[in-house]
């Protein structure tokens, strides 16, 4: 079949023919083209659909540099009525200089290989570096069918021999080559987006605190819900730590917003606060510190965060409460309902003032009793189909009523984030962090 020629605005590169089928037209009875009788009413019978847009032409670029060895590509390639385009190049400069990006498939004749390269298959390594998006046919002798396998293994998608190419061979192998590529890009694609998620995963549960109360007798619990889809750690942090002398500290904090970057940085004030409470600071002091440390990490001078940090006295019956910015934890003491304790004497958040103060309050536990602290995630759901939200009165009604039933420590905490699921109509779309500290029983009573 003779190869057509451009159409009126279509342009071919150096090089480049093009091989196409001409697709027959609607025929009657005797052969020739249906058209309806002059003067006849058209058909009020609905029209089959509009069929799909044809897809755009195949271009394939051929390697070849021996006159007296050159294949012309055969006619009637067997493409799927797609339209081939043919570039041909003489050796690797060309080549470069005729790889576009709507370059589908190279075909390399392998005897080039023979002629040139010092190395066995180097022409083909040449290409494959060269075009490593583009799927990539070699040509053979029969004779020489290992050589062809081992370019596969090398890194080509199919090898053809020369003395059995025609057009429906040629033509198959084009379209397989090119799926094949497409398929083990997207093959590869999923498998790096697997890895990276499972490095992040392992990373973000790596920066997930634990707690260090070892020698303590209070009871830990927490929960962690980040706002990202597909995310381990959100804007929240929260940690608890045991210090020499026996005192218990706990903080739980806010950087505002929860995508990555406020993941970055509430991970990197847990970790500070962790160290300063080690060294020794608390209260005023420890704050101001972890101030200067966000105002000099975070991104831009609007993140600020919110905090709350309790340290318990070595006997458990008394804590020092900060607040900065953050809503005030709830308590339950011995045979007491739960109640919100006091917020009125707390500071800013932090990065908001830069000399700002954190006054300590201290505060009477008792003997036995239970002490929750929660991001504000937890408190800003909606109520029901309203604007209401739940707010901190409701929370402390949703705690509760569950402790009416004889819910405490990990128990209490499921079904708090449920009930709180519940009365909003779905999931919560801010991060949510809550820790849970309880103290069972008075030392020296069983």
């Amino acid at each position: 079949m003779p190869v057509p020629a451009p159409r009126q605005g279509d342009t071919l590169a150096a090089g480049e023919t093009r091989a196409t089928a001409t697709p027959a037209a609607p025929a009657t009875g005797s052969g020739r083209p249906a058209v309806p009788a002059p003067g006849a009413a058209p058909d009020s019978r609905p029209g089959p659909s509009r069929p799909p847009e044809a897809p755009g032409p195949l271009t394939l670029l051929v390697i070849e540099d021996d006159p007296e060895e050159a294949f012309s590509v055969p006619d009637r390639l067997d493409t799927g009525g797609r339209r081939v385009r043919l570039r041909t190049a003489r050796n690797l400069t060309e080549a470069e200089r005729l790889l576009t990006d709507d370059v589908d498939c190279i075909l390399l004749d392998l005897a080039l290989d023979v002629r040139h390269a010092g190395e066995e298959l180097d022409t083909l390594r040449q290409v494959l570096r060269l075009a490593p998006g583009h799927a990539v046919l070699v040509l053979t002798r029969q004779a020489d069918a290992e050589r062809g396998a081992e370019a596969v293994r090398v890194g080509a998608q199919d090898y053809l021999f020369r003395d059995e190419l025609d057009g429906r061979v040629l033509g198959r192998a084009i379209r397989y080559a090119v799926e094949r590529k497409r398929a083990d890009a997207a093959q590869r694609q999923l498998t790096e987006s697997r890895l990276r998620g499972q490095e992040n995963r392992r990373l973000e549960r790596g920066l997930l605190p634990k707690p260090l109360l070892e020698g303590s007798e209070l009871r830990f619990a927490a929960r962690y819900r980040p706002g990202r889809s597909r995310a381990l750690l959100g804007g929240d942090f929260y940690d608890t730590v045991r210090t020499p002398d026996g005192t218990v500290h706990a903080m739980i904090g806010d950087v505002c917003g929860h995508g990555p970057d406020e993941a970055a940085l509430g991970v990197l004030l847990r970790i500070a606060w962790r160290s300063l409470t080690l060294a020794g600071l608390c209260g005023d002091q420890l704050l101001s510190t972890l101030q200067k440390v966000l105002e000099n990490e975070r991104p831009s001078e609007e993140i600020f965060a919110t905090l709350c940090t309790v340290d318990i006295a070595p006997d458990g019956r008394r804590a020092g409460l900060c607040l900065a910015g953050h809503p005030a934890p709830l308590v339950a003491r011995d045979g007491q309902p739960t109640r919100l304790l006091p917020a009125e004497s707390g500071g800013p958040a932090l990065g908001v003032l830069t000399r700002a103060r954190w006054p300590r309050r201290q505060v009477e536990l008792g003997g036995v009793w239970s002490l929750m602290m929660y991001t504000d995630g937890l408190i800003e759901g909606r109520v029901g189909e309203g604007r209401r939200r739940l707010g901190q009165e409701g929370m402390t009604e949703v705690i509760n009523a569950l402790r009416g039933r004889g819910l405490d420590g990990e128990e209490l905490l499921d079904a708090a984030m449920a009930e709180v699921r519940e009365l909003n109509g779905g999931e919560l779309t801010d991060d949510v962090a809550v820790l849970l500290l309880d103290r069972d029983r008075e030392r020296g009573r069983p």
